[in-house]
């Protein structure tokens, strides 16, 4: 089995090949169901591995270990890791449904380029969970981070698109080369690359140090870019707000998850021993941007009228809400975290399916001139109303078990914090869906100074959609039916709490369930999101809530020299927030 292993990667790899190779010769079909064919094996493939639960290690090119020391790659296919790799190629053949003859295609472009870089994307997501070594993380990571920048600027021939792809690559390549140093600093002192092999030199070494310290700061701040949280947020609404939809549901629902994965696993296998960073330290971190990131997400996310970028920052909101769960650093909490990002992914892929079928139905994504517009799409809206329940957290979904589980264990500051935020987020879905779908509430004006309004959008079909096709409404439906499942099945609980103790050294979590406070609490948040859209279906986001917010409005500028500012103070703040324990040694 172990020799399978290395396929996970390999086979999206060869499928992108082929489809350069050949795809001025095959029809648009053919290309299209080339690469949905690939990646439904990628996902067979992980599951089938998955099953035995047993850890599979696998040196590429049998480059094994001698003396103590390593220079090869290595592949861990532990359980939190498969599971992962599943999750993103069952997200990749829906992405790749959804986008059946999606594009108006260019003449001069052939029909496997958009599925060959989807393919791309999918072995840069697979190898990056799966490896066990922190340059070749960085080398996934990054290959996942140039396919990502050339999806977002697909539609190349619109200037919005470009300057969002161009944010999107400033920002992360700024992550990417403080990554990279870090781990340099690391080799430095440990001379190895494997993440366990590097924790353990740390730790026969003693306590942390200065070195110690800016490496995890750097590695961290490459991480917290691509998870998309505060200050290191900024690219992600002007992405979101040009990319194809269907490259929408990859990034939330899938990429900036990977970068929470990647802040826990380096934690907990490099940094998270006595030579590393201490748990107190780690908390600090993660608890303080967690919350201000789930505070600014909130805040923006109602704020907005253009729904891809209302959609963007509920990501934003929900990461802050994941870095909490990491932070709490109990094998609980993390089990729940597993959960909430597993319903979330599914979720958030969902919602952003069903804006783009406003978009190409109506060739607008705003919520303010769509309004009413879209009273002949019931089931669209049926689908945008559980969606954003899911997002309040309320029960059976996913999302609501892993937040209720997390819930237990927070405190009751934090655990407030989840209901108001989760609330919040799922009202303004609420809200969008009660106006554009439901024609309630007095028609808003649409002038006034938004950063993008979402008016005047170009479809991304070929042309307006006179009837949605059926790939485009069962895709959300299935995606928002498994969020329900991973709730409602205990066995999946299960699996996951076995996942924790593969990935938290020397911990046993209680499986994950349903508690009395969990319903409570996921029950509260549900009621406050139908309050809250309520209230805003009455009063345009305009009012005395937007004029409070316009200092956080202004700080999304759209300059990216801004956001690479942010990025630097955000390194500063990591290693303000992580130095305290090292003074005091």
């Amino acid at each position: 089995m172990n020799r399978l292993l290395p396929l996970i990667v390999a086979l999206p790899l060869f499928g992108a090949a082929l489809l350069v190779a050949a795809g001025r010769r095959l029809p648009r079909r053919a290309a299209e169901a080339l690469g949905a064919a690939v990646a439904a094996a990628v996902a067979a493939l992980a599951l089938r591995l998955l099953v035995p639960s047993r850890p599979a290690v696998e040196w590429v090119g049998g480059w094994k270990p001698q003396g103590g020391r390593s220079v090869g790659i290595v592949l861990v296919g532990d359980p939190p890791a498969l599971g992962l790799a599943a999750v993103i190629s069952l997200l990749t053949v829906a992405v790749l449904v959804y986008s059946w003859r999606y594009f108006a295609e260019p003449p001069r472009r052939h029909a496997g380029s958009f599925p060959a870089l989807v393919l791309l994307f999918q072995a840069g997501m697979c190898g990056f969970v799966l490896t066990g070594d922190l340059f070749n993380a960085f080398v996934f990571f990054e290959l996942m981070s140039v396919v990502a920048y050339a999806l977002t600027g697909y539609r190349v021939e619109e200037a919005k698109a470009v300057q969002g792809a161009l944010t999107f690559g400033l920002v992360n390549s700024l992550g990417a080369y403080a990554t990279l140093t870090g781990i340099v600093l690391l080799y430095a002192r440990t001379g190895e690359l494997g993440m366990r092999a590097i924790g353990q030199r740390l730790d026969e070494r003693g306590g942390p140090d200065a070195l110690v310290l800016a490496a995890f700061v750097l590695v961290l701040t490459g991480l917290l870019v691509k998870a998309a949280a505060f200050p290191f947020h900024f690219w992600l609404p002007d992405a979101h707000a040009v990319a194809p939809t269907p490259v929408c549901m990859l990034l939330s629902g899938v990429m900036v998850e990977l970068g929470v994965y990647g802040t826990a696993r380096v934690y907990w296998t490099v940094f998270g021993g006595p030579g590393g960073i201490p748990a107190a330290d780690a908390a600090r971190v993660l608890l303080t941007l967690g919350a201000a990131s789930a505070v600014l997400g909130a805040v923006m996310c109602w704020q907005q009228r253009h729904v891809k970028r209302l959609l963007a920052y509920a990501t934003v909101a929900h990461t802050g809400l994941f870095l909490i769960g990491l932070g709490l650093l109990t094998p609980e909490a993390t089990g729940g975290l597993a959960l909430y990002v597993l319903g979330h992914a599914g979720v958030k892929a969902a919602l952003f399916a069903c804006a783009g079928i406003l978009l190409d139905r109506f060739g607008s994504i705003d919520e303010y001139e769509l309004h009413g517009r879209a009273r002949g799409l019931p089931f669209v809206a049926v689908l945008f109303t559980v969606g954003a329940l899911a997002l309040a957290g309320m029960p059976p979904f996913g999302t609501g078990l892993g937040k209720g589980v997390i819930e237990e264990g927070a405190g009751a500051p934090l655990t407030g914090l989840f209901v108001v935020v989760s609330a919040v987020t799922g009202g303004a879905v609420l809200r969008m869906t009660a106006r554009v779908f439901g024609g309630f509430g007095p028609k808003p004006s649409t002038s006034g100074a938004y950063e993008t309004s979402g008016e005047d959008e170009q479809p991304e079909t070929e042309e307006k959609l006179g009837r949605v096709p059926d790939t485009m409404l069962v895709v959300p439906a299935l995606l928002l039916a498994g969020a329900v499942v991973v709730g409602l099945v205990p066995g999946i609980a299960v699996d996951v709490s076995n996942a924790v103790d593969e990935a938290v050294p020397g911990a046993a979590a209680r499986a994950p369930h349903w508690s009395g406070a969990g319903l409570v609490f996921g029950g509260l948040a549900t009621l406050l999101a139908v309050a809250l859209a309520a209230i805003g279906v009455r009063r345009p986001a305009e009012s005395a809530a937007r004029r409070w917010a316009e200092p956080l409005r202004r700080l999304q500028s759209g300059h990216v020299g801004d956001y690479v500012a942010w990025a630097l103070m955000g390194m500063t703040l990591l290693g303000t927030l992580a130095l305290p324990s090292l003074l005091q040694g």
